[in-house]
């Protein structure tokens, strides 16, 4: 089989978006549909508000570390640099985001000391298995989109990206909770091949190397896609978003119960449990085609 043509493109900004994008659509949100239409409408048309988890909160502050520990200088790249990164980035995440001050009753020191040692403890297992004295990364956080189908616009963040001198693309994704169980591991590799797919539509080249590191076990598993898979995954996410828009059109999102559940913030509302969503919201005047821009927090252990 041979793969499609690829056009390689710059990745589009909001004021550069053509006049026929309609629509945006993120891994994280792409897989709550997939995982249960009711968590999609909840999270994507309701924008039902999230308490975060303290695990969520781990999540972020371990990604923010990792993310700041490339701004030393390689040789200070080290275990205890990354501990005394965490303190720091716990405050900054606290002060933009007020909400994860509630984690903790009365600002508990004795908590807030535990969950911190907690997130050291996950930075040793980013440093058993990579040594970052020996990466540069080219991109970390970095925002990437692609349209595909003329019509939707497809975009995520990156939490690293590598590139080798040959010009081969890593992406590597950083998850603190632990090695994957099935239906985890197939969530996490959908959103690589995400990210995979819009780097090969905007710069021409099929990553080399889809990693995902497992901080907890100090585990890594690496993908390679080709690229006829990814000709198929676009079918794919083209598919599943004709399917939102077939049941955003219908008001019907149905849920779909599984162990997931145990992770969902909406059980008071969802029929399975005994629940009534809210009234459908009606459309607004002038849809937005970016509303859908940035993932949010997946269950503990699955886009962590």
């Amino acid at each position: 089989m041979t793969a499609d043509p690829v056009i390689t493109q710059q990745a589009p900004t909001p004021t550069e978006l053509p006049a026929t994008v309609r629509a945006s659509l993120s891994p994280s949100r792409a897989a709550d549909f997939k995982t249960c239409p009711l968590l999609y409408r909840f999270r994507s048309i309701d924008r039902l508000p999230e308490r975060p988890s303290v695990e969520q909160a781990r999540g972020t502050l371990v990604h923010a570390v990792l993310e700041r520990l490339f701004d030393l200088a390689p040789a200070a790249r080290t275990p205890e640099a990354a501990g005394d990164l965490v303190p720091g980035q716990w405050d900054r995440l606290v002060t933009e985001q007020p909400e994860l001050a509630g984690l903790f009753p009365d600002d508990d020191p004795a908590a807030v000391a535990e969950f911190l040692s907690s997130a050291s403890a996950l930075l040793g297992g980013y440093f058993a298995v990579e040594d970052p004295r020996r990466l540069e990364p080219a991109e970390r956080e970095s925002l990437i989109s692609a349209v595909v189908d003329d019509e939707l616009l497809i975009r995520g963040y990156l939490d690293r990206l590598d590139v080798a001198p040959d010009g081969a693309l890593r992406v590597v994704d950083y998850k603190t909770g632990g090695a994957p169980r099935e239906a985890f591991e197939a969530r996490a590799l959908f959103q690589l091949k995400f990210y995979a797919l819009v780097l090969w539509r905007t710069r021409g080249v099929v990553p080399r190397v889809l990693r995902l590191l497992y901080l907890k076990d100090a585990e890594v598993c690496d993908y390679a896609p080709e690229a006829e898979e990814l000709v198929r995954f676009e079918r794919t996410v083209v598919a599943l978003w004709r399917a939102i828009e077939q049941a955003t059109a219908a008001r019907d999102f149905r849920p779909r119960p599984s162990r997931l559940c145990d992770w969902c913030s909406h059980q008071a509302r969802c029929p399975s449990y005994g629940g009534t969503p809210p009234p459908f919201p009606e459309p607004t005047a002038t849809p937005d085609p970016l509303r859908d821009a940035r993932s949010t927090p997946a269950p503990p252990g699955a886009d962590e």
